[in-house]
């Protein structure tokens, strides 16, 4: 899902623009800095994933300009980090895409609030959700907030793009639904799987790196 030079207007930039800072110094705020710094667990996961994630968005499909199709995979280093922490390195992982030539700079705050912001946000939330129906058996974290979650996420990132895309006038309701909404049920299938299974193998082999898992809770 990645906007191309002049798919949106000077105006939906400057909105994305504002809209995408404020999440990012929200983010940026909320970090406990000093725990990040002593914690070299924490470090490794979160720049291996930028680098991962960079490489891993350069595979993408897609015919129409702004609407390629990639595996997200943010809702696996949301849970394995937290959201605050997933965003920075979602966009670190985005800086790499920037380099590569993969997406323009001009496009990268939309980009960031697309690919990045809007799917880890979701996965915080349906993993609030999770935790406040305090679920009893951990085949709940593994499903509802891996992969479902991971689903849901690709999927409300898919509207936003096409919303954003549609008040642009770059396509027409119509052409959207054509070409993009009617297929989004089969991406959230592989989204939910990849980010689904990594969840379900650190849950087994490394529970302690999902910060997100009480294991308290379940039996």
């Amino acid at each position: 899902m990645g906007m191309t030079e002049n798919l949106l207007s000077a105006s939906q930039l400057i909105v994305t623009g504002l809209i995408f800072l404020a999440i990012l110094v929200n983010a940026a705020r909320g970090i406990d800095w000093s725990e990040f710094r002593s914690d070299q667990t924490l470090q490794h996961t979160f720049f291996g994933a930028a680098v991962v994630l960079g490489f891993v968005w350069q595979l993408r499909a897609g015919i129409s300009p702004g609407l390629s199709i990639h595996v997200f995979g943010m809702t696996l280093i949301t849970l394995m980090m937290g959201w605050r922490l997933a965003v920075l390195s979602g966009l670190l992982a985005l800086v790499i895409t920037v380099i590569t030539g993969r997406e323009p700079l001009i496009a990268f705050a939309a980009n960031g609030l697309v690919t990045v912001m809007v799917p880890a946000l979701v996965s915080h939330g349906i993993m609030l959700w999770e935790r406040k129906r305090n679920f009893r058996n951990f085949f709940a974290y593994i499903f509802f907030c891996g992969f479902f979650g991971a689903g849901i996420s690709v999927a409300v990132a898919g509207v936003v793009m096409c919303l954003m895309l549609w008040s642009a006038g770059v396509y027409t309701f119509g052409e959207l639904v054509h070409e993009y909404l009617r297929y989004l049920p089969l991406f959230m299938l592989p989204e939910g799987f990849v980010n689904g299974a990594f969840v379900t193998g650190l849950m087994v082999f490394h529970p302690d790196r999902l910060t997100t898992l009480d294991q308290r809770r379940y039996r």
